[in-house]
C-alpha cells in the first residue's frame, strides 16, 4: 500500500520550561513515589490507523506494564524520546479474558496475531531471540487502543474527542513508505522477522468475528443528552 507518510512532530505551544521549573520537578522526583510509572517494564513498536479510516496510520510507542499474566496496560507515545507526546493507551488480554467481553463490547478490541507474525510489531534495542519468547504471548492477545492526541494531522495539543484506533490484520495495509521509515530509524527488518516469527501461533480459537470492529469502520462520535442532576439530599447534622 502506498501513500505519504504525514506522521508529524508538532511543536507544543507554550513557555520553554523554566529552569525554576525544572528544579522544583527534580525536588518532587527524589521525594514522591511513582507506583504506577515504575511497573513500565516493556518498549514495544507498532503501528495504528484510526478505525474509521485506515489511510490515517501512526507509529506508536507502546510502554507498557504488566497487572498480572492476562492483562497489561501501555501509555502509547508518538516517539520513544525525551519530548514524545502521550497520545493514547492501549489495554492487552489474554484470549481468554477476551472471550469473557460482551459482544458488543469486543468490536472495540483488535487481534495482535498478524502485528506479531508479520514483524511489524516489535521490541527497540530488544535482541530477536528474548522479545521472541514474550511476542509468543503477545500474538495470541486482544488490544483496545484510544488515541486522543491526532499528531497525524499536525494538531498541536490534543483537539477533538478520544478515537478507537485498530491494527493491521493482513498485508497490503501499512503505507511501506512508513514500514520503511521505521525500518530505518531502528535498524530492523520486517520481512527477517517474519521468517523467524513463522513458527507462532495465534488465538487457540482463532481471531474472533467480532474482533477488528468485525471488518467494519468504527468511529467515535460525541453526542449531547441531558445531564441527571444531583438530587437534593438532606443534610444531617451532629
Amino acid at each position: 500500500m502506498e501513500g505519504v507518510n504525514v506522521s508529524t512532530h508538532p511543536k507544543v505551544p507554550g513557555e520553554p520550561t523554566k529552569t525554576g521549573t525544572a528544579i522544583l520537578e527534580a525536588a518532587t522526583a527524589t521525594i514522591q513515589g511513582f507506583g504506577p510509572i515504575n511497573n513500565i517494564h516493556q518498549h514495544l513498536c507498532a503501528f495504528h490507523f484510526y478505525g474509521h479510516d485506515m489511510t490515517r496510520q501512526v507509529e506508536a510507542h507502546h510502554f507498557c506494564g504488566h497487572q498480572n499474566e492476562e492483562f497489561r496496560q501501555c501509555l502509547i507515545y508518538d516517539r520513544p524520546d525525551a519530548d514524545g507526546r502521550l497520545i493514547g493507551l492501549e489495554y492487552i488480554v489474554s484470549e481468554e479474558l477476551f472471550l469473557t467481553l460482551p459482544d458488543d463490547e469486543k468490536k472495540f478490541w483488535h487481534s495482535h496475531e498478524y502485528e506479531v507474525k508479520s514483524g511489524v510489531l516489535f521490541m527497540p534495542s530488544v535482541p530477536g531471540p528474548i522479545q521472541r519468547q514474550d511476542l509468543e504471548k503477545v500474538a495470541k492477545t486482544y488490544g483496545k487502543v484510544i488515541h486522543f492526541w491526532q499528531v497525524d494531522r499536525g494538531d498541536t495539543l490534543p483537539l477533538g474527542i478520544p478515537q478507537v484506533m485498530m491494527a493491521l490484520t493482513r498485508d497490503g495495509q501499512l503505507y511501506d513508505n512508513l514500514a520503511q521509515d521505521v525500518e530505518k530509524r531502528f535498524g530492523v527488518s520486517f520481512a527477517e522477522e517474519r521468517e523467524k516469527r513463522a513458527y507462532m501461533e495465534g488465538p487457540a480459537h482463532g481471531i474472533h468475528p467480532l474482533a477488528n470492529a468485525g471488518g467494519k469502520g468504527i468511529k467515535t462520535v460525541l453526542r449531547e443528552v441531558d445531564c441527571k442532576p444531583v438530587e437534593s439530599v438532606p443534610r444531617v447534622f451532629v
